[in-house]
């Protein structure tokens, strides 16, 4: 993520001639994981090699975008703009279908209804030029 040099902004990540095709796919309201050829694992953040076995035989595929909700928190304060436009908020950690366990925000649902288990799904926020996933409870099986 930025380091607050655009306009001040901690939410917007710095695209790299690597990660575009993430975030070109993330425009479109697509989730890209990497998946390695030589163990099969996927994997998230995106890395030009397996973090498990260490081959560079890896490749993007498009992620389903369902999860579940491993864990969370709300955040009352964060000094670090936008994030204190944006209190209270949920930081949270999902286990997407494909494997990996990435962190986000779950958005739409009060945190009083949130469980550790329950299916969650991709959506994607404006930030600056690009779009960033986030998650909110699956609105259909």
């Amino acid at each position: 993520m930025g380091s607050g040099g655009a306009g001040g902004r901690f939410d917007l990540p710095e695209a790299d001639a690597f990660s575009r095709t993430y975030w070109d796919a993330a425009a479109e309201g697509r989730l890209l994981v990497r998946r390695c050829g030589a163990c099969g694992r996927a994997h998230h953040y995106p890395r030009e090699f397996c973090p498990h076995c260490w081959s560079e035989d890896v490749r993007w595929e498009q992620a389903s975008g369902r999860a579940t909700l491993y864990t969370w928190s709300v955040v009352h304060r964060n000094d670090l703009p936008p994030f204190g436009e944006r209190v209270p908020y949920v930081a949270a950690v999902v286990d997407l279908v494909e494997g990996p366990r990435l962190m986000t925000e779950v958005v739409e649902c009060e945190a009083a209804d949130l469980r550790v288990g329950m299916a969650v799904e991709a959506v994607f926020r404006e930030a600056g030029e690009f779009r960033v996933p986030v998650f909110r409870v699956c609105v259909a099986p």
